[in-house]
């Protein structure tokens, strides 16, 4: 177990562990807040199948394939 040397650096661990994904059912991308930063949706799940993660949209396939824009987590199955 990680030892903290403050009381606040655990309050700070405790509540990032709390925080909540969201993905969007527009554009796919996983994020944290109230709407998706990529594409400024409001309609978003908190369930979904698999995770992708994208770091340069010109090389990759299947950012292609599934016609990601942007670098970034998205989900591959929205619910």
């Amino acid at each position: 177990m990680k030892k903290f040397k403050h009381k606040h650096d655990w309050e700070h661990k405790e509540t990032s562990l709390k925080m909540k994904y969201m993905q969007c059912k527009i554009c796919k991308k996983i994020y944290e807040g109230s709407k998706c930063p990529t594409c400024d949706s409001k309609e978003s799940t908190d369930s979904f199948k698999g995770r992708i993660v994208v770091l340069n949209t010109e090389k990759s396939e299947i950012a292609k394939k599934l016609n990601i824009k942007s670098k970034g987590n998205f989900a591959i199955k929205v619910r």
